[in-house]
């Protein structure tokens, strides 16, 4: 079954199997307005949870994606880099930024679900 999990930096991560999928949030890619360009991490490139991984751009702003866990990148979303729109439409969805190996399982614990997300969204209005 696969467990959603969100950072107070707005990246979401969907976990099953020890697999991480991660993208940004509708708020965030509300934040940042039209995305223009994306650049994503190195496929096999270890990444730390709460450190730099990816960045998106927008005619706004450019914006760092955060690992929200531990890992080993196994696939990135080349499809965002061709059409970084997509991230304005399907941000939750389709427009996943890229997927790593867990190397950590209990840095989850520290995440958000959607309720306490979307609580802590309420705090930002």
């Amino acid at each position: 079954m696969t467990q959603v999990y969100f950072t107070e930096e707005h990246e979401w991560i969907a976990v099953e199997d020890g697999i991480g999928t991660i993208g940004i949030t509708d708020y965030a890619q509300h934040a940042l307005g039209d995305v223009v360009y994306v650049e994503l991490p190195e496929m096999g490139k270890t990444v730390s949870r709460g450190k730099e991984a990816a960045v998106v751009e927008s005619v706004k702003a450019a914006s760092d994606v955060f690992a929200p866990v531990s890992g080993e990148v196994i696939a990135v979303n080349t499809g965002i880099v061709e059409r970084p729109g997509q991230v304005n439409e399907a941000p939750e969805g389709d427009a996943w930024f890229f997927k790593l190996r867990l190397s950590n399982a209990g840095e989850l614990a520290a995440l958000m679900d959607r309720g306490q997300y979307d609580e802590f969204l309420k705090g930002l209005e």
